[in-house]
């Protein structure tokens, strides 16, 4: 007899499997979807493992298979094990990052009465179960929640079930909540006699007046093809009954048919041929094609003749069990990262494989869609959180089908069910929006996927012009091959096709890089464009805000940005200024006590959002409450609230003040919250209809905007003295991203002269300040990763972080003691080495949703080996390979 093991749909934080028998005449395999008991219930599984002895006695049967086909492929499900092993996580919720959406269901629960309402009166019972019961025998079976939202009024009646049921007054039973979303299906009228027959008839019905009929199959022939009943309906006036006579007739047929919800309907992506790649380009994508036809031989059963070749230092990238390699690709702002992308895919294809593509954010999305689908024109699917449910559903499943070439999508497209996955890219790797915060599994996607790669064979290519210091510590240390582009390839529209700079190269070429060559802001084609590599790289001021202060400006703007953007706007150029705060400022704080509003619910300070319309609001930028802002300080009663601390709403309304005329865009959170938002703010900028763009990181990504030439940072400071290992990193990160969207393209003769950077600051001496301002990765490195070492931080350890929350600060504090002296105990009885305890300690933020926070980090060559077996009672969460520890 067969068995197998299963991860639970329990909705408990098992990290084992179940055992089930195999019924007779039942066969599964690894993948397969299946309903078991479990308990009372009956839940949805995942078959991970066939075996022939359960690790479990006298195993109930699996009750039905799901689907004809497996759900998780077995590669997939060796990664959610792995993910599971590596993270700490319940298994059933790594396998439900496979899943499709929808699949999940959650278990409801039923009470029917076994009594009628003439049994209630000489059965005693207390005043809540004969409530309950009363309820109950008005017929019918009726789902626990449904009842007690009936009986709000009456308390207790989760246990006033339990005990009638109990008593053998009520039956209890189980079964699973309906599919939250299915196939999507309609009915289409097809025109099946030929055109001159159906001609005719709809004569004949004009003249027996039947004239709905008539134009119904005269729409039918004008169109050519098949309409929805609806449309036909609207048209023509006719429902599906009136149609029956058609049908009878032998004219129309009415089938029912699935359709697709398309997040790209509508979309026209004109095909673009590839360009010429730059020497540099093309030593970059050398290696990566060399290795996409050594994992495809390996496919084939075939043995490449060739050998790894070095890369920097001597690493070459290969895995030791050797499977396809991992690429850092490290590339200055606008060096042309994209079309290596494009060409490797192109090679995958070449080869019969597939391709995934991650952006860090859904703002990224349209920029790489347009990108691939222009290479690519029908084969591009599209998996992020901003797509309706009904869209993820059709997504996935025709991505399963095998329908798309490449799925680009944010962090969770890395579970995207592509068969014959040969490539996958993550651009920006450096961005900490790759790391999963709430809820478990809190896994980060360049580490599933490389472990996904090494299960698949698969080619992965890390791409940013400002690496993760860990990915870059890997590539000199010879786990990733480090290849480099050092030069801009910049779009010049001119007449002829060669540079007149010295020291640059053109190429003729159609388009480079992310924007569309010989295209201006406002869509229209120019003259034949020119592809013109250089290293130049736009220069940056750092203003120190310290002498602007003393000189008497009081401004936010200091007097070199202010004259920058006044140049800009004579030009009808355009303006990035960024600000990493939303909101019009950071708090209000009362002049003549010092009194800061807080969240109820957490312990920071309200931010204060100003509206055009009035409804001013104070936000909390963790939980999202919201109050009126203060008339008059609670403390002394003085009605001196001010705003302190800039936001980017305040610099919109400065633009407006400072240069009036200027026509401004906002791009943040609280402006993105409709469907499509991102996508109409950064179409809006390219087509030319703002002058300056004002946002927060969301303009600091990897965006193309040829006609920005100034950007502006409003102040640098913010995100630089945060509690957090890596704050320093993250400035300099977001801040040569936004300097890198300054001068992408030219201003038609080739020159560099067309882009500039204004960086204001108090701390202009800081060193990532100071690398950031000369696009000088290198220096940042090499300081940043001695301190990382002197300090015992990664890549040199690694951590674990877990955090206890309670009602209760004492609880919570009492807790995380506990904790702590548990795990020192254990480090010390198992004799691990270079394991740190540390803390407990509040975190940056001590309370969060109404609930106290206790912090307790774990440092050390391996965490799990400490943590692996640990038992976390109710109200802990751990973070394996934190992104933060503030």
């Amino acid at each position: 007899m067969a068995f197998v093991e299963v991860a639970v749909n329990s909705g408990l934080p098992h990290r084992q499997t179940f055992s089930y028998a195999l019924p007779e005449g039942m066969t599964l395999g690894v993948g397969d979807g299946v309903f078991v008991p479990f308990g009372r219930r009956m839940l949805q599984g995942i078959v991970m493992q066939v075996v022939e002895v359960p690790a479990f006695a006298d195993p109930k049967p699996v009750d039905a298979k799901i689907s004809d086909r497996p759900v998780v492929s077995p590669e997939r499900i060796e990664l959610a094990r792995w993910l599971a092993d590596y993270y700490l996580a319940p298994l059933f919720s790594t396998v439900a990052l496979m899943l499709p959406p929808g699949f999940e269901r959650r278990p409801l629960t039923y009470y029917e009465s076994l009594v009628g309402a003439d049994e209630i009166d000489v059965t005693p019972l207390p005043p809540r179960q004969r409530g309950v019961l009363e309820y109950l025998t008005g017929g019918g079976r009726h789902e626990a929640k449904e009842i007690e939202r009936d009986l709000s009024n009456l308390k207790g009646v989760a246990t006033a079930l339990s005990q009638l049921a109990q008593r053998g007054l009520v039956q209890r039973s189980y079964r699973l909540a309906r599919p939250s979303v299915q196939a999507k299906h309609m009915r289409y009228v097809h025109l099946v006699a030929a055109r001159e027959v159906a001609a005719e008839a709809a004569d004949a019905l004009d003249e027996q007046r039947k004239s709905r009929l008539a134009k119904a199959l005269r729409l039918l022939i004008d169109e050519g093809g098949p309409m929805t009943a609806a449309e036909l309906r609207v048209r023509a006036g006719t429902g599906l009954p009136a149609l029956r006579p058609l049908v009878e007739d032998g004219l129309v047929e009415i089938r029912e048919e699935a359709v697709e919800r398309d997040p790209l309907a509508g979309r026209r992506y004109e095909a673009r041929p590839a360009p010429p790649l730059t020497p540099e380009q093309a030593s970059a994508f050398e290696p990566i094609e060399t290795a996409l036809v050594d994992a495809g031989m390996r496919a084939y059963g075939h043995t490449s003749m060739e050998a790894p070749r070095p890369g920097i230092g001597g690493q070459t990238g290969t895995r030791a069990n050797g499977q396809a390699q991992t690429f850092l690709l490290h590339g200055v702002t606008g060096s042309g990262k994209t079309e290596v992308y494009l060409r490797a895919l192109e090679k995958t294809v070449a080869l019969g494989k597939r391709g995934i593509v991650l952006v860090p954010e859904i703002a990224l999305t349209p920029q790489t869609v347009r990108r691939f689908a222009e290479r690519f024109p029908g084969q591009v699917a599209v998996l992020h959180s901003g797509l309706s449910l009904g869209e993820l559903f059709d997504q996935w499943h025709g991505i399963r089908e095998g329908r798309y070439t490449v799925v680009v999508g944010s962090r969770s497209a890395v579970f995207a069910p592509q068969p014959d996955l040969g490539l996958i890219v993550i651009d920006e790797e450096h961005e900490w929006t790759y790391k999963q915060q709430d809820p478990a599994p809190r896994y980060h996607a360049r580490s599933a996927a490389e472990r996904l790669a090494e299960l698949t064979g698969a080619v992965l290519v890390l791409g940013s012009a400002t690496p993760d210091v860990e990915s870059y510590q890997r590539a000199l240390m010879g786990r990733y091959r480090l290849l480099e582009l050092h030069e801009r390839v910049r779009p010049v529209v001119q007449a002829t096709p060669s540079p007149s700079t010295p020291g640059q190269t053109g190429i003729r070429a159609y388009g480079q890089e992310d924007g569309g060559a010989g295209k201006r802001a406002n869509g229209q084609t120019g003259n034949a464009p020119t592809v013109v590599s250089s290293t130049w790289l736009p220069p940056v001021d750092v203003v120190d805000m310290r002498e602007e202060l003393k000189g008497g400006n009081r401004t936010i703007f200091s007097r070199a940005l202010q004259l920058a953007i006044f140049q800009a706007l004579e030009r009808g150029e355009q303006t990035i200024l960024f600000l990493n705060r939303r909101g019009t400022a950071g708090f209000l704080q009362c002049r003549d006590c010092g009194f800061v509003p807080q969240c109820s619910a957490c312990a920071i300070a309200l931010s204060y959002h100003r509206s055009n319309g009035g409804g001013d609001r104070l936000m909390c930028h963790q939980c999202n409450r919201t109050r009126r802002p203060l008339e008059r300080c609670p403390t002394c009663g003085g009605g001196r609230l001010r705003p302190m601390g800039l936001g980017v709403e305040a610099v919109e309304a400065s633009v407006h003040e400072t240069f009036p005329g200027a026509r401004t865009l906002r791009w943040d959170r609280d402006v993105t919250q409709g469907r499509n938002a991102h996508e109409l703010i950064l179409s809006s900028f390219l087509e030319g209809n703002a002058d300056v763009l004002i946002g927060t990181q969301m303009v600091a990504k990897g965006l193309d905007l040829p006609s920005v030439t100034l950007v502006g940072v409003i102040s640098a400071d913010i995100g630089l003295h945060v509690p957090d290992f890596r704050s320093a990193e993250r400035t300099f990160q977001l801040l040569t991203q936004v300097a890198g969207r300054a001068g992408r393209t030219s201003a038609g003769d080739g020159g560099p002269q067309s882009g500039r950077v204004v960086i204001q600051t108090y701390t202009p001496e800081n060193y990532a300040i100071v690398a950031a301002a000369q696009h000088d990765y290198a220096s940042f490195f090499a300081m940043e990763v001695e301190l990382r070492r002197e300090e015992a931080y990664p890549p040199f350890v690694r951590l674990a972080r877990l955090v206890y929350s309670h009602a209760s600060p004492e609880r919570a504090e009492r807790e995380a003691l506990r904790m702590v002296t548990e795990l020192k105990s254990d480090a010390t009885k198992r004799g691990l080495p270079g394991v740190e305890v540390l803390g407990p300690a509040p975190p940056h933020i001590p309370k969060w949703h109404g609930r106290f926070r206790q912090q307790v980090t774990v440092r050390s060559p391996e965490p799990v080996e400490l943590l692996g077996e640990l038992s976390l009672p109710e109200g802990w969460i751990l973070d394996i390979d934190p992104a933060s520890l503030a």
